[in-house]
């Protein structure tokens, strides 16, 4: 009938209404969660920023421990996110488009923000951050513990952890936020980056054993190196330079022997006599059963703490500076 065939119509009208605002639903729900799937994550912004600072994916996969695919695929999301091309490879070699070098500088920022967030509400919520402190070899065994003793005396809530750099080695860790703080040689050329404070001032001087033959002299020309056996510490120690510099002017080319990381192992072989070591005057009251020779002229430099320019200084790391610029003016003479 007339009147039956009609109610069917409107039923298979409301059947059809109901599934289709079903479908409609489902796909706004499936399109956002493609969004959300998509959005931009910190992981992603580090992965990338690594990346750029090494210009390699290789490189950036080593220093985060995670696999080639996944620096790659979180650089592919972020540029199919934004519509961009992050970079034009060259190569083995990543090189930032316009694009990428306007992106590079936002998500440094955005990390910076993040880090500085995180361990400002640490602090708040009574978890505090560890803080990392590089340390060049010749003070991790003989100055620094003394400081570090007496800060964990005084605070004893604050855990920190060291690790053991020449300068130069310690100071790019420090701008690359893998360490907080380093105390090093103060005297490189591009020291003015970083914020710093001085602790102390020193004197190289070269150590030998008692039974070494310049070890009456009392005073040592760059000239008296010429044929001496010397013990160097590793590449990347501001120590190294210094002296090489000096060096240079003579066109003296030293007679190296060993170059180590290990204060004791360097000590243990000037033992015999035969060879000598450079260290700073302050530590040779450590050490008397060896000779300390002053330097004509004299190299002088000075030993602080550096941290990153423009970043937020942590409420414990503001407490060790302190600590450590009162600490040395009480118990370093300078």
């Amino acid at each position: 009938s007339v009147h039956v065939k009609k109610q069917f119509n409107d039923f298979y009208v409301s059947i059809k209404f109901f599934y289709g605002k079903i479908y409609v639903q489902n796909a706004l729900i499936f399109t956002a969660f493609k969004r959300r799937k998509r959005a931009m994550t910190l992981n992603q912004l580090k992965y990338f920023c690594t990346a750029c600072r090494t210009r390699s994916i290789t490189k950036a996969s080593e220093e985060l421990f995670v696999t080639q695919p996944t620096i790659s695929i979180a650089i592919k999301d972020l540029e199919a996110e934004f519509n961009i091309i992050l970079f034009a490879r060259n190569g083995n070699h990543l090189e930032l488009t316009s694009a990428g070098e306007t992106f590079y500088e936002k998500a440094k920022d955005l990390l910076k923000h993040s880090t500085e967030m995180q361990n400002e509400f640490l602090e708040l919520g009574n978890r505090v951050p560890v803080l990392k402190i590089g340390i060049p070899p010749m003070f991790s065994t003989i100055f620094f513990p003394e400081v570090l003793n007496a800060f964990e005396q005084n605070h004893p809530d604050i855990q920190t952890e060291l690790d053991e750099f020449g300068s130069v080695r310690a100071c790019d860790l420090v701008q690359d936020e893998k360490l907080d703080l380093a105390i090093v040689n103060m005297e490189q050329f591009n020291i003015d980056k970083f914020e710093s404070c001085i602790l102390a001032k020193e004197q190289l001087m070269y150590v030998v054993s008692k039974k070494h033959p310049m070890a009456k002299k009392k005073c040592m020309t760059i000239e008296d190196f010429r044929d001496e056996n010397l013990l160097m510490f590793n590449v990347d120690s501001v120590q190294n330079e210094l002296l090489k510099n000096r060096f240079d002017q003579l066109k003296l080319n030293p007679r190296i022997i060993m170059r180590s990381s290990q204060l004791y192992t360097t000590l243990k072989f000037i033992d015999n006599g035969s060879c000598g070591c450079f260290l700073f005057s302050d530590m040779l009251p450590h050490f008397k059963q060896y000779k300390g020779i002053p330097l004509e002229p004299p190299i002088d430099v000075n030993i602080g703490i550096v941290w990153k320019k423009g970043n937020f200084l942590s409420h414990s790391a503001q407490l060790f500076i302190d600590f450590a610029i009162q600490y040395c003016s009480e118990n370093i003479t300078t």
